[in-house]
């Protein structure tokens, strides 16, 4: 893979992995240096890439796997001098309605506050099943995809996923959350 072909790489798939990252460090500025972390890693690389390959799949199997490095790091720490909690991580805007007419604020407050509680439920939910979540909905990956990157078989793909979603369904009906 050439200059030209990374760059076109990063504008085309930046944003997804990005989202990605964020989402799985559960904090805007730990999920940036993730990012750049994997980018620096992915640029070392290149001249072993191919462009035919699935370099997004690449991509996110490495961050995932600095990520575990990481959070092996700090749990280490951890246990010799606590740290405070992370703050919680910072959300993206509200994404605009396709319908002409502008939403009232109450509605965008409502709608803020409802992805908030999602992100909330499924950022407690335990890594197995978090990071399938993350990969199909954030990073746009199939499910094939994500058994590439993971290093898992596509059933367990499928099984972590629906296992996700029901925990999901569970936690927002205990809530009261009815739509």
């Amino acid at each position: 893979m050439d200059q030209h072909e990374f760059e076109q790489f990063v504008l085309e798939n930046g944003k997804n992995i990005l989202r990605f990252c964020r989402l799985t460090c559960q904090d805007t500025e730990s999920g940036d240096e993730l990012y750049q972390d994997t980018m620096l890693k992915l640029l070392g690389k290149r001249q072993q890439l191919d462009s035919q390959q699935n370099v997004q799949s690449y991509a996110l199997s490495i961050s995932i796997l600095l990520w575990k490095n990481k959070k092996k790091k700090y749990a280490n720490r951890n246990r010799l001098i606590p740290m405070e909690s992370m703050d919680a991580m910072e959300h993206d805007k509200i994404s605009e309605l396709k319908e002409e007419s502008a939403p009232s604020p109450e509605t965008c407050i409502l709608q803020a506050d409802e992805k908030k509680m999602i992100q909330k439920i499924v950022a407690d939910l335990p890594e197995k099943f978090r990071i399938p979540i993350h990969l199909y909905y954030s990073a746009d990956l199939s499910i094939q995809e994500i058994a590439e990157t993971l290093k898992i078989p596509e059933g367990t793909v499928k099984s972590r996923l629906n296992k996700a979603r029901q925990l999901l369904k569970k936690e927002l009906e205990e809530i009261g959350y009815d739509r």
